[in-house]
């Protein structure tokens, strides 16, 4: 099987292998492990709702298709957020740089009128 329809079916049922759902949307198992399965999905709301949406695809390069575009744009929502994350927690600091170079500038002055006042 595809590995993007493994990735989005990792997250439903642990009891319940990914192999397994994935031949059950094919039709390919056999008429106990299609009980056993269907049983699961009766027990687990999410992923009986999660077995109807993928039922639901008639051609199978869609849904991969599919399913790894919702999988880039995820990734680039999360990094999006996480970028704006880290631009809150580190402040702009460009003027402490500033202070810095003032507060050397006015030691150097005070430096020489100390030093001219002396002489």
């Amino acid at each position: 099987m595809t590995e993007p329809l493994k990735n989005i079916l990792s997250n439903l049922n642990k009891d319940v292998e990914q192999e397994k759902l994935l031949e059950y949307l094919n039709n390919n198992l056999s008429h106990s492990e299609q009980h056993s399965i269907e049983q699961s999905m009766n027990e687990d709301e999410f992923l009986n709702d999660a077995m109807e949406g993928l039922q639901g695809f008639d051609r199978k390069q869609d849904l991969s298709q599919l399913v790894q575009q919702l999988n880039t744009d995820l990734k680039k929502q999360l990094e999006k957020k996480k970028k704006q994350k880290r631009k809150k927690d580190i402040p702009d600091q460009s003027w402490y740089y500033y202070a810095v170079v003032v507060i050397l500038v006015l030691c150097v002055i005070a430096y020489f009128v100390i030093r001219n006042m002396k002489a």
